[in-house]
């Protein structure tokens, strides 16, 4: 079984600590782009989204105005009939 020496353990952690500042230092050069990225992203989805609705929404319109411009009446289905009545005292 090896055992651990006290160089050994500094230079474990002299690494952990460089990766941790070079990462740190990384992150904020990058962080900035990423963010822009993600934000166009963002914008991205929600322009298609909006193109989607209108879409539905003039597609339904234009489906509503054909409906009306057929000029076809539906009737009310007939149930029973209508019987007019008075109260006897």
């Amino acid at each position: 079984m090896a055992t651990a020496s006290f160089t050994g353990i500094l230079r474990t952690l002299a690494i952990i600590i460089l990766v941790y500042y070079a990462l740190k230092f990384l992150l904020r050069l990058l962080a900035p782009v990423i963010m822009q990225k993600v934000v166009k992203k963002a914008e991205q989805n929600f322009y298609e989204q909006q193109q989607q609705y209108s879409q539905r929404q003039y597609g339904n319109q234009q489906q509503q105005v054909h409906n009306k411009s057929k000029g076809k009446k539906t009737e009310k289905e007939k149930v029973g009939e209508y019987i007019d009545y008075e109260e006897i005292d």
